[in-house]
């Protein structure tokens, strides 16, 4: 369990994935923009998706998580998805809202 104050804590929001570059045999480095600027995350998206089905997408993810290298890149955040007998789908909004609108 987490405290309200916790929850205060995360922001979720959502961004436009701009490009998706192999790295690794199961990483990708996926730019996207976040309403302000645009930023890197490292997502181990490789076996559930093709670059070409996550280029221009929405999606959430948490924009407030400490960077961290990861073999070798800098991942400025986290991807958002879920996980069920081996089937993820990554988080969507269900309508289109702007990028950087942010999870209330």
């Amino acid at each position: 369990m987490i405290s309200f104050d916790d929850w205060l804590k995360v922001d979720i929001r959502v961004g436009r994935v701009l490009s998706v570059k192999e790295h690794g045999h199961s990483l990708y480095v996926v730019k996207l923009f976040d309403g302000e600027r645009e930023r890197q995350i490292v997502a181990g998206l490789k076996r559930y998706y093709k670059p070409e089905e996550l280029e221009g997408k929405l999606v959430l993810f948490l924009a407030n998580l400490e960077p961290k290298v990861i073999r070798g890149v800098k991942s400025e955040g986290m991807l958002l998805a879920v996980e069920k007998d081996d089937t993820v789908a990554l988080i969507v909004p269900e309508r289109s809202v702007g990028e950087g609108a942010k999870v209330v």
